[in-house]
């Protein structure tokens, strides 16, 4: 798996995402604390809205990002969005009132949804091996995973020693780190081949969302996924600052314990991976979260019950996320990756929005138990939706007809065939000899 990191340009790329994440975890510890010295037992509709503002920013600039790229100088875009991820990060200690908030969160999303469609396109540019770029998918995964632990653990030591504003300065030079890195990377220059017209980058990330099954299973299990991880987001400072009285530092390592669960189940889903499909593994996933949230709606009553909950919601969660990547993968050629990754990033943040408002309002106007059973009829109609839209048998290569071509086409005579005349099997994508899915009609 850690073979790309030889790569020199890739390991400085590696290091800059990691810094950023680490200050973007201590970041989201921080705006639960501040949310609720704004706004105490309602600290959830304000950080609901802040993360709200999150999705907006993320499902509107994502894919203008990514067709952006192509023509922009990427080391330029890339450092110059780290400083203003880290302008915004120092400013975020002085704010006085919520609307404050989330003018600062709004100009560092759209920083964050920038960056990250960016960063993914050069990554094919730099591993141009296709073995070695899904093992940097893998870490990347790795990377997030990590954050997720160290992070609020991290935050939980610091908070013993400083107040939780100061965590906002230890995200602000996570970005600087990133910055330093990207500076360092030799980065590819852009290519010289010609890219697709504007419209067509823009959209065809989500025309290959619209025609492949698989993908479109793959949203519905988003929503699942987005519920789940919406509770512990929004809802874990009003659970333990709130109800059971507790300090901030629990609250770090409350988050801490969801970020254990993810990790142990990124460390065993390759061998669970062996033996189950990736659909299998992502539905169950979305099965143990809307369990863990039926559950919690009765048990979460104590810290301690909390925790153990948060340790299964964040197994559950990362058997959701994980697979996403090689499913991506399966569903894309190389050329049309970038797209597909950036319809992604905001399809997915899509479900969020619809979640975090949810966990927030419902629990400020009602109750976090109130919370926990509505965010549960969610994420189980995403898990039955993905379990109904991604077909059980999903094989790599199809059996198709290319009627429209001359038997002797290159796209025939490349691929080993099966069958007569135009009719063949190979790994099937979306592209432009393949506009719709082999069975969908026509």
């Amino acid at each position: 798996m850690f073979s790309p990191l030889r790569h020199a340009a890739y390991r400085n790329l590696f290091t800059a995402q990691v810094a950023a994440l680490l200050g973007t975890g201590m970041a989201t510890v921080a705006l639960g604390l501040l949310a609720f010295d704004l706004a105490g037992a309602d600290a959830g509709q304000v950080l609901g809205a802040a993360l709200a503002i999150k999705m907006i920013a993320y499902i509107g600039v994502a894919p203008f990002a990514s067709a952006l790229s192509a023509r922009l100088p990427r080391k330029t875009l890339l450092v110059s969005l780290d400083v203003v991820r880290a302008g915004v990060a120092v400013s975020l200690p002085f704010v006085s009132a919520p609307w404050q908030v989330y003018g600062l969160m709004t100009v560092l999303y759209v920083a964050s949804a920038a960056f990250t469609p960016a960063f993914q396109a050069m990554i094919p540019d730099l591993l141009t091996d296709e073995a070695e770029y899904t093992k940097a998918l893998s870490l990347s995964r790795l990377a997030a995973d990590l954050e997720s632990v160290a992070s609020p653990v991290l935050a939980a030591l610091l908070l013993a020693v400083i107040s939780y504003n100061n965590l906002f300065v230890g995200t602000a030079l996570g970005f600087v780190v990133s910055a330093l890195f990207v500076v360092g990377a030799s980065l590819p220059a852009l290519s010289r081949i010609q890219p697709k017209p504007f419209v067509k980058r823009l959209t065809g990330g989500l025309r290959l969302f619209a025609l492949t099954p698989r993908l479109r299973g793959l949203l519905a299990i988003s929503l699942a996924t987005a519920a789940g991880g919406a509770m512990v987001f929004v809802n874990t400072v009003v659970l333990v600052q709130s109800q059971f009285g507790l300090s901030e530092q629990a609250t770090a390592w409350a988050l801490a314990a969801f970020g254990g669960g993810s990790m142990t189940a990124a460390v065993v889903l390759p061998r669970l991976l062996d033996r189950m499909s990736d659909r299998t593994a992502m539905v169950l996933g979305a099965g143990v979260m809307t369990t863990v949230l039926l559950a919690g709606a009765w048990v979460a009553v104590r810290y301690p019950v909390l925790i153990g909950l948060w340790v299964i919601m964040g197994f559950g969660y990362s058997l959701t996320i994980t697979p996403a990547g090689r499913a991506l993968r399966r569903s894309s050629t190389a050329q049309d990756r970038p797209a597909l990754f950036a319809a992604q990033f905001a399809l997915s943040h899509a479900c969020w929005l619809i979640a975090y408002p949810v966990a927030g309002l419902v629990s400020a106007e009602a109750d976090p138990r109130a919370a926990f059973l509505v965010l549960a009829a969610l994420c189980a109609a995403g898990a039955l939706l993905g379990l109904r839209i991604w077909p059980a048998q999903d094989p790599e290569s199809l059996v198709h007809s290319h009627p429209e071509l001359e038997p002797g086409d290159p796209h025939l005579t490349e691929e080993a065939g099966r069958g007569r005349g135009a009719t063949h099997a190979h790994p099937f994508v979306i592209d432009e000899k393949h506009d719709r899915w082999p069975g969908s009609g026509g």
